[in-house]
């Protein structure tokens, strides 16, 4: 999820669908990796309070939607992304990122396996190359590419009676299924694709559906969490939320300035027995050599005030790295964030400094 920009409207790549809905609720919106969506809508600290305690519904419409479809379309799209595409079962998912020649992240995809076909989930702010690097290499084969993005739209609810109020809503329970299990449902009426998907580490369901379609469903699922003492949240309380469960998002804390080993991804998004894929060399050569000069860490600053992302870290009078995305975390009582270190300051218990304090690495 995105990181905002600024807190006043920008020129963006799309709004989102909820947009009325929002600003009758009095959200403050906010330019987010070139996607409009709610910054806040109440309280920072009830709102995360609601998410962990009961449930939040939040706006996601940050996502570039594709679909794929052809008999080649597994075996076409498994020969271009890191991870193994041809394990994927009927109903579930797969993390996988697009990487460039020299390993650098183009985008980072959610991969679904539906019975004709895959839907693939990447970030707005990346659409038109995702789309152009997806459709790259079609030419011969059976494959059908779809850019459904101005089509779709989508939500999510998440915290310990997410799945109670979904299951009253859709008849899907998810006790017991995996993360990332796609299901087709209907709710007041409209059918959509719900997504067992955490955002912050907790009980999360995601849900996709026209975006002619998705206020009433908004509308519909916001009365559920509201009466069961939940709130709609922002992404201000977002990012708080999963910075504490340290959960990384594209673009903002890893993009093409990166390769996977380096934003600590090989093990959730590369497979390392699938064989060739643009960018392979690079990662094999990596993981050959045992590590990276720089790694994504987890930070502790000593401010109550998070740094700002691209803050620079400092060791001995030395640059060593820089803040990537940060908040004040609630639960903690002081900021807390993620950012790059060199190898030699990115162990546990590492402590640099910045402008106004020190970060430590947990």
């Amino acid at each position: 999820m995105p990181i905002a920009s600024g807190t006043r409207r920008c020129l963006a790549i799309m709004d989102t669908p909820l947009l009325a809905e929002h600003l009758g609720d009095g959200a403050r919106l906010a330019d987010f990796a070139s996607c409009v969506l709610p910054e806040s809508f109440s309280d920072f600290a009830a709102e995360c309070r609601v998410a962990r305690e009961s449930a939040a519904i939040f706006d996601t419409n940050w996502h570039a939607v594709v679909m794929l479809s052809g008999r080649d379309r597994v075996q076409y799209l498994h020969a271009i992304t890191s991870n193994n595409i041809k394990a994927l079962r009927e109903e579930t998912g797969i993390l996988a990122l697009l990487l460039n020649p020299q390993g650098r992240i183009l985008a980072e995809l959610e991969v679904y396996a539906t019975a004709e076909k895959l839907l693939v989930l990447s970030h707005a702010s990346v659409r038109e190359r995702t789309v152009a690097t997806l459709r790259k290499y079609i030419l011969g084969s059976q494959v059908q590419l779809e850019d459904l993005t101005d089509q779709m739209g989508s939500l999510a609810i998440e915290g310990p009676r997410a799945p109670a109020i979904v299951e009253r809503a859709s008849g899907w329970a998810t006790a017991g299924l995996s993360d990332l299990t796609i299901r087709e449902a209907t709710i007041a009426g409209i059918p959509c694709r719900l997504i067992k998907r955490s955002h912050f580490g907790g009980n999360g369901i995601e849900l996709i559906a026209l975006r002619e379609h998705l206020t009433i469903l908004w509308n519909n699922l916001r009365a559920s969490v509201h009466a069961l003492g939940g709130l709609p949240i922002g992404m201000q309380a977002l990012n708080a939320l999963r910075l504490e469960a340290e959960i990384p998002c594209f673009p903002t804390d890893f993009n093409d300035s990166v390769i996977p080993h380096e934003a600590v991804l090989e093990n959730t998004h590369v497979s390392f027995s699938k064989g060739c894929y643009t960018g392979q060399e690079i990662v094999e050569r990596v993981r050959s050599r045992g590590h990276v000069n720089r790694k994504r860490v987890n930070l502790n600053f000593s401010t109550h005030e998070p740094p700002a992302p691209g803050t620079k870290f400092r060791a001995g009078g030395a640059e060593v790295g820089y803040v990537t995305s940060s908040s004040l975390s609630p639960t903690a009582g002081k900021a807390i964030g993620m950012g790059y270190l060199r190898r030699e300051h990115n162990s546990t218990g590492s402590v640099v400094e910045f402008d106004d304090g020190t970060a430590e690495v947990r």
